[in-house]
């Protein structure tokens, strides 16, 4: 965590940055030796590493945080315990909090090789994401944000870029097919045209380069909330913006938009035109 400190963090973040650190090996160890997938009813593949780091991280929460509920992409929802008043080291919980868990956010690059996987986890309280952890082991990094604390790559700072020109700025986008199947071709095109240049990275790594001034803007759609939850505070901690298509901040309504901020609405209104 070279360029901070663990002093700065809260116990629950550096919770969330222990497990993650520990989800990382179990992850690289399957990816080291190669893993089979099923496919889940809605057509995703999945993984014994899905499945095993999920529960890994499960348990590890409602030890320490028995009160807090769990939202994870394998398991579903699980409440917390309504008797648990304090997790171990004294620490309160609260009913109106949520952990959201993804264990191998980009199972299909995963399977195949790709490096461009991570293990995704944030937490929620009373409806917002107050911190996020992107793991992305493969790669060697880690991104983390709490709020009011700003946001950090390897524990060095990072900040979206402060491009103001949309025809020199960079656009990323997840699958193709999904923006195609929302009926969102025409305003993407719209973007592509405007934009000085286009990549379709896709999984963790176009929200990142956004997050580390690398690119402007990054379109998902099709997504569910374990996919974007730590991806909101990582952009807003950044400096940037998070919404959804509609304009609004939720995490629920299966796509987002992250930007630097200063060319979101450009870019928002460009997807949206008919």
């Amino acid at each position: 965590m070279a360029g901070t400190t663990l002093e700065k963090l809260s116990e629950e973040l550096i919770f969330a940055l222990d497990i993650c650190d520990q989800i990382s090996s179990v992850a690289m160890s399957h990816y080291r030796d190669g893993v089979e997938a099923v496919e889940k009813p809605d057509g995703s593949p999945v993984t014994e590493a899905d499945k095993q780091c999920e529960k890994l991280i499960r348990q590890a929460i409602a030890q320490r945080y028995p009160a807090d509920g769990i939202l994870g992409e394998e398991e579903g929802e699980t409440a917390g315990s309504a008797t648990a008043g304090k997790g171990t080291k004294g620490s309160q919980q609260s009913g109106s909090r949520r952990w959201i868990i993804d264990p191998i956010d980009g199972t299909y690059g995963f399977i195949r090789g790709s490096a461009v996987w991570s293990t995704l986890l944030a937490l929620e309280d009373d409806g917002e994401i107050v911190l996020g952890v992107v793991s992305a082991p493969a790669a060697g990094d880690t991104y983390w944000a709490e709020k009011g604390r700003g946001a950090y790559k390897n524990g060095i700072r990072i900040h979206v870029s402060k491009f103001d020109d949309l025809s020199k700025s960079q656009f990323e986008f997840g699958g193709l097919s999904r923006i195609l199947q929302k009926g969102l071709w025409k305003g993407f095109s719209k973007v592509v045209e405007k934009t000085a240049r286009q990549r379709g990275f896709g999984d963790y790594l176009g929200f990142a380069h956004v997050f580390e001034g690398k690119a402007e803007a990054h379109l998902e759609v099709g997504v569910h909330p374990w996919d974007v939850a730590p991806m909101k505070i990582l952009a807003e901690e950044a400096g940037g913006r998070y919404s959804d298509l509609s304009g609004g901040a939720s995490i629920y309504t299966g796509s987002c938009l992250v930007t630097n901020g200063i060319l979101h609405d450009q870019v928002l209104n460009l997807l949206l035109s008919k």
